[in-house]
């Protein structure tokens, strides 16, 4: 027998109560006894029986499950995204992002609301430990509002979620106030604008509110009051000027999540930022603000593309511990005069990066887990696994997969072995693998390496350390012209692939087609890659493609 869907009575328990029933006429503590069995069977909630510990929030840490009176781990073995899903689900956190030992394991369909009403086995087929603890991510808090269109989770089309459809908003006495509480909602700091006028664009669906109007001090905009869910008096004109919701988060924008060329809000209209006043502060402040790992490349010269409208008229001056953007101190004018082909782009790291090579885009591939980074071993490692960490990383296409250390053995844990990847995966972390946490039969001496394209590659010279120079920008890769460049360029170029030193460098003797990029080369030699050198700016030559560059590298392998 259930109660409600939820908790099931064992048979020790139902002959409890039909024995304590028996006496109930003559024996009080009996009568107290069985009040107590039925509060704890009928009324205790289910959701008391799993949680997530040791995490940053109540939606991430160590999955833990009541059984017994007992708090115990559940072992990662066979643990999978459906099983992910019901937990996220069970406590309220939205969809899974990554996701005493248990003797039991879970066989999770996806769809329950609850894991106790999951099928289990009646053991694990598995030898765990608390080494193999699983651990979860979900992407947390259900909202019933949300900003759509923005380019980010805090700006954009205000939308509520009313019986299951999510609906727009009718500007009729939208103000301030009302924009308070969305982004205190939506844990997006202060309100900085409201803009009508279709401004993200129209929305579509029902009208679920009209005449909002909230104090400023409530905790969600569903507790203000409003003409009533789906009453209003807007017109199909005024259902196209939906209120819009502007914040002052910075964004990211051309590249994957956690890179990008950087903007700011000033006034009601996007910025980018000056790359001679972004420094290392600057951008620990931006990662961190985003939710991303600590910055990894601050870089200049548009290197996520030229952006439009304007350039922030002031530096910013961050500390390099302020929570936001916003609180750092900033000059009331910048110190240098930018144009859009010095917009700054910045890339924080995320859960994988590549250490120890040239660049960014090559080196040996670690993976976080449980917040340390570690390895992964080459065993079936191939150019499908590095095209989606490449793609993950915004790196561009995969050039080499490379084994046995190739750029030095890590330390650490060996997080993954075995990695099959069909490559079409959007991280590393949604491939298969032979599982994380020790099993492997590994050394450091057999970690993987890749090499990705970044935005500069060498094409039509037999290895992919000689030929054309061709460097990628806004999507499309192009040509960069002789005329003007020096040989310190042309050692970037080795030095950025991963290909050691120049041996020659002149003028391709096969010609390129597209655009022609990169023209009057001028870089000092300490430069991380060729974009952060200064040129005439992006698509400015007087040039053909018969002054294509051309270079060869020293490196050898293929």
């Amino acid at each position: 027998m259930a109660r409600c869907g939820q908790r099931s009575f064992s048979v020790e328990a139902t002959n409890l109560i039909f024995t304590l029933v028996r006496h109930l006429h003559t024996n009080t503590v009996a009568l107290m006894t069985m009040m107590w069995i039925v509060f704890t069977l009928f009324i205790l909630s289910p959701t008391d029986s799993v949680r997530l510990v040791d995490g940053s929030t109540h939606c991430a840490g160590r999955v833990e499950v009541l059984h017994r009176g007992q708090w115990g781990t559940v072992c990662d073995d066979d643990w999978d995204m459906r099983d992910a899903a019901v937990v996220c689900r069970e406590l309220g956190c939205g969809e899974a992002v990554d996701g005493q030992v248990w003797t039991k394991e879970l066989q999770c369909r996806g769809n329950e609301s609850q894991i106790h009403l999951c099928p289990k086995s009646y053991t694990l087929k598995h030898d765990c430990s608390h080494d193999n603890d699983v651990g979860l991510v979900c992407a947390g808090k259900k909202y019933s509002v949300r900003l759509v269109d923005g380019g980010g989770h805090c700006s954009g089309r205000v939308e509520v979620l009313h019986r299951g459809q999510w609906g727009t908003l009718c500007d009729d006495d939208w103000d301030m106030r009302d924009a308070a509480v969305v982004c205190r909602e939506l844990g997006c700091g202060e309100a900085v604008d409201v803009l009508g006028n279709s401004h993200f664009g129209p929305g579509s669906g029902p009208i679920w509110m009209d005449d909002v109007d909230c104090s400023g001090s409530e905790s969600t905009l569903k507790t203000c009051t409003s003409a009533g869910w789906g009453k209003h008096d807007c017109n199909q004109t005024k259902n196209f000027t939906t209120q819009h919701l502007l914040i002052s988060l910075p964004l990211l924008v051309g590249g994957p999540r956690c890179s990008g060329r950087v903007e700011v809000l000033h006034g009601k209209t996007w910025a980018t930022v000056c790359d001679a006043d972004f420094d290392q502060q600057d951008a620990e402040v931006v990662c961190r603000e985003l939710g991303c790992g600590a910055p990894v490349e601050v870089l200049g010269a548009a290197a996520f593309g030229r952006g439009e409208g304007q350039v922030w008229t002031k530096e910013l001056q961050c500390r390099g511990n302020e929570s936001q953007i916003h609180l750092c101190p900033k000059s009331s004018t910048l110190k240098h005069d930018c144009s859009h082909d010095n917009d700054v782009g910045l890339v924080c790291a995320d859960m994988v990066r590549l250490v120890d090579g040239s660049s960014r885009c090559a080196g040996r591939v670690e993976v976080l887990h449980r917040g340390q980074w570690g390895t992964v071993c080459d065993d079936d490692w191939d150019m499908r696994d590095a095209a989606v960490v490449c793609r993950e990383l915004g790196c561009g296409e995969a050039v080499d997969a490379v084994g046995n250390a190739h750029f030095g053995p890590g330390s650490g844990p060996i997080w993954m072995n075995k990695v099959v990847c069909s490559g079409s995966e959007s991280t590393l972390k949604n491939c298969g693998s032979s599982g994380r946490v020790i099993k492997h039969d590994c050394s450091h001496d057999s970690d993987v390496a890749l090499v990705c394209a970044d935005s500069v590659r060498l094409v039509d010279g037999g290895t992919r350390c000689a030929g054309r120079v061709e460097v990628l920008h806004r999507g499309q890769w192009g040509t960069v012209c002789v005329e003007g460049a020096s040989v310190i360029a042309a050692v970037v170029v080795c030095r950025q692939l991963g290909c050691g030193g120049i041996l020659s460098a002149t003028v391709s003797d096969t010609a390129g087609s597209g655009p022609i990029w990169m023209s009057q080369l001028t870089c000092s030699g300490s430069e991380s890659t060729l974009k952060n050198c200064g040129s005439l700016g992006w698509g400015k030559h007087r040039c053909s493609h018969l002054d294509d560059a051309e270079l060869i590298c020293s490196g050898t392998f293929q």
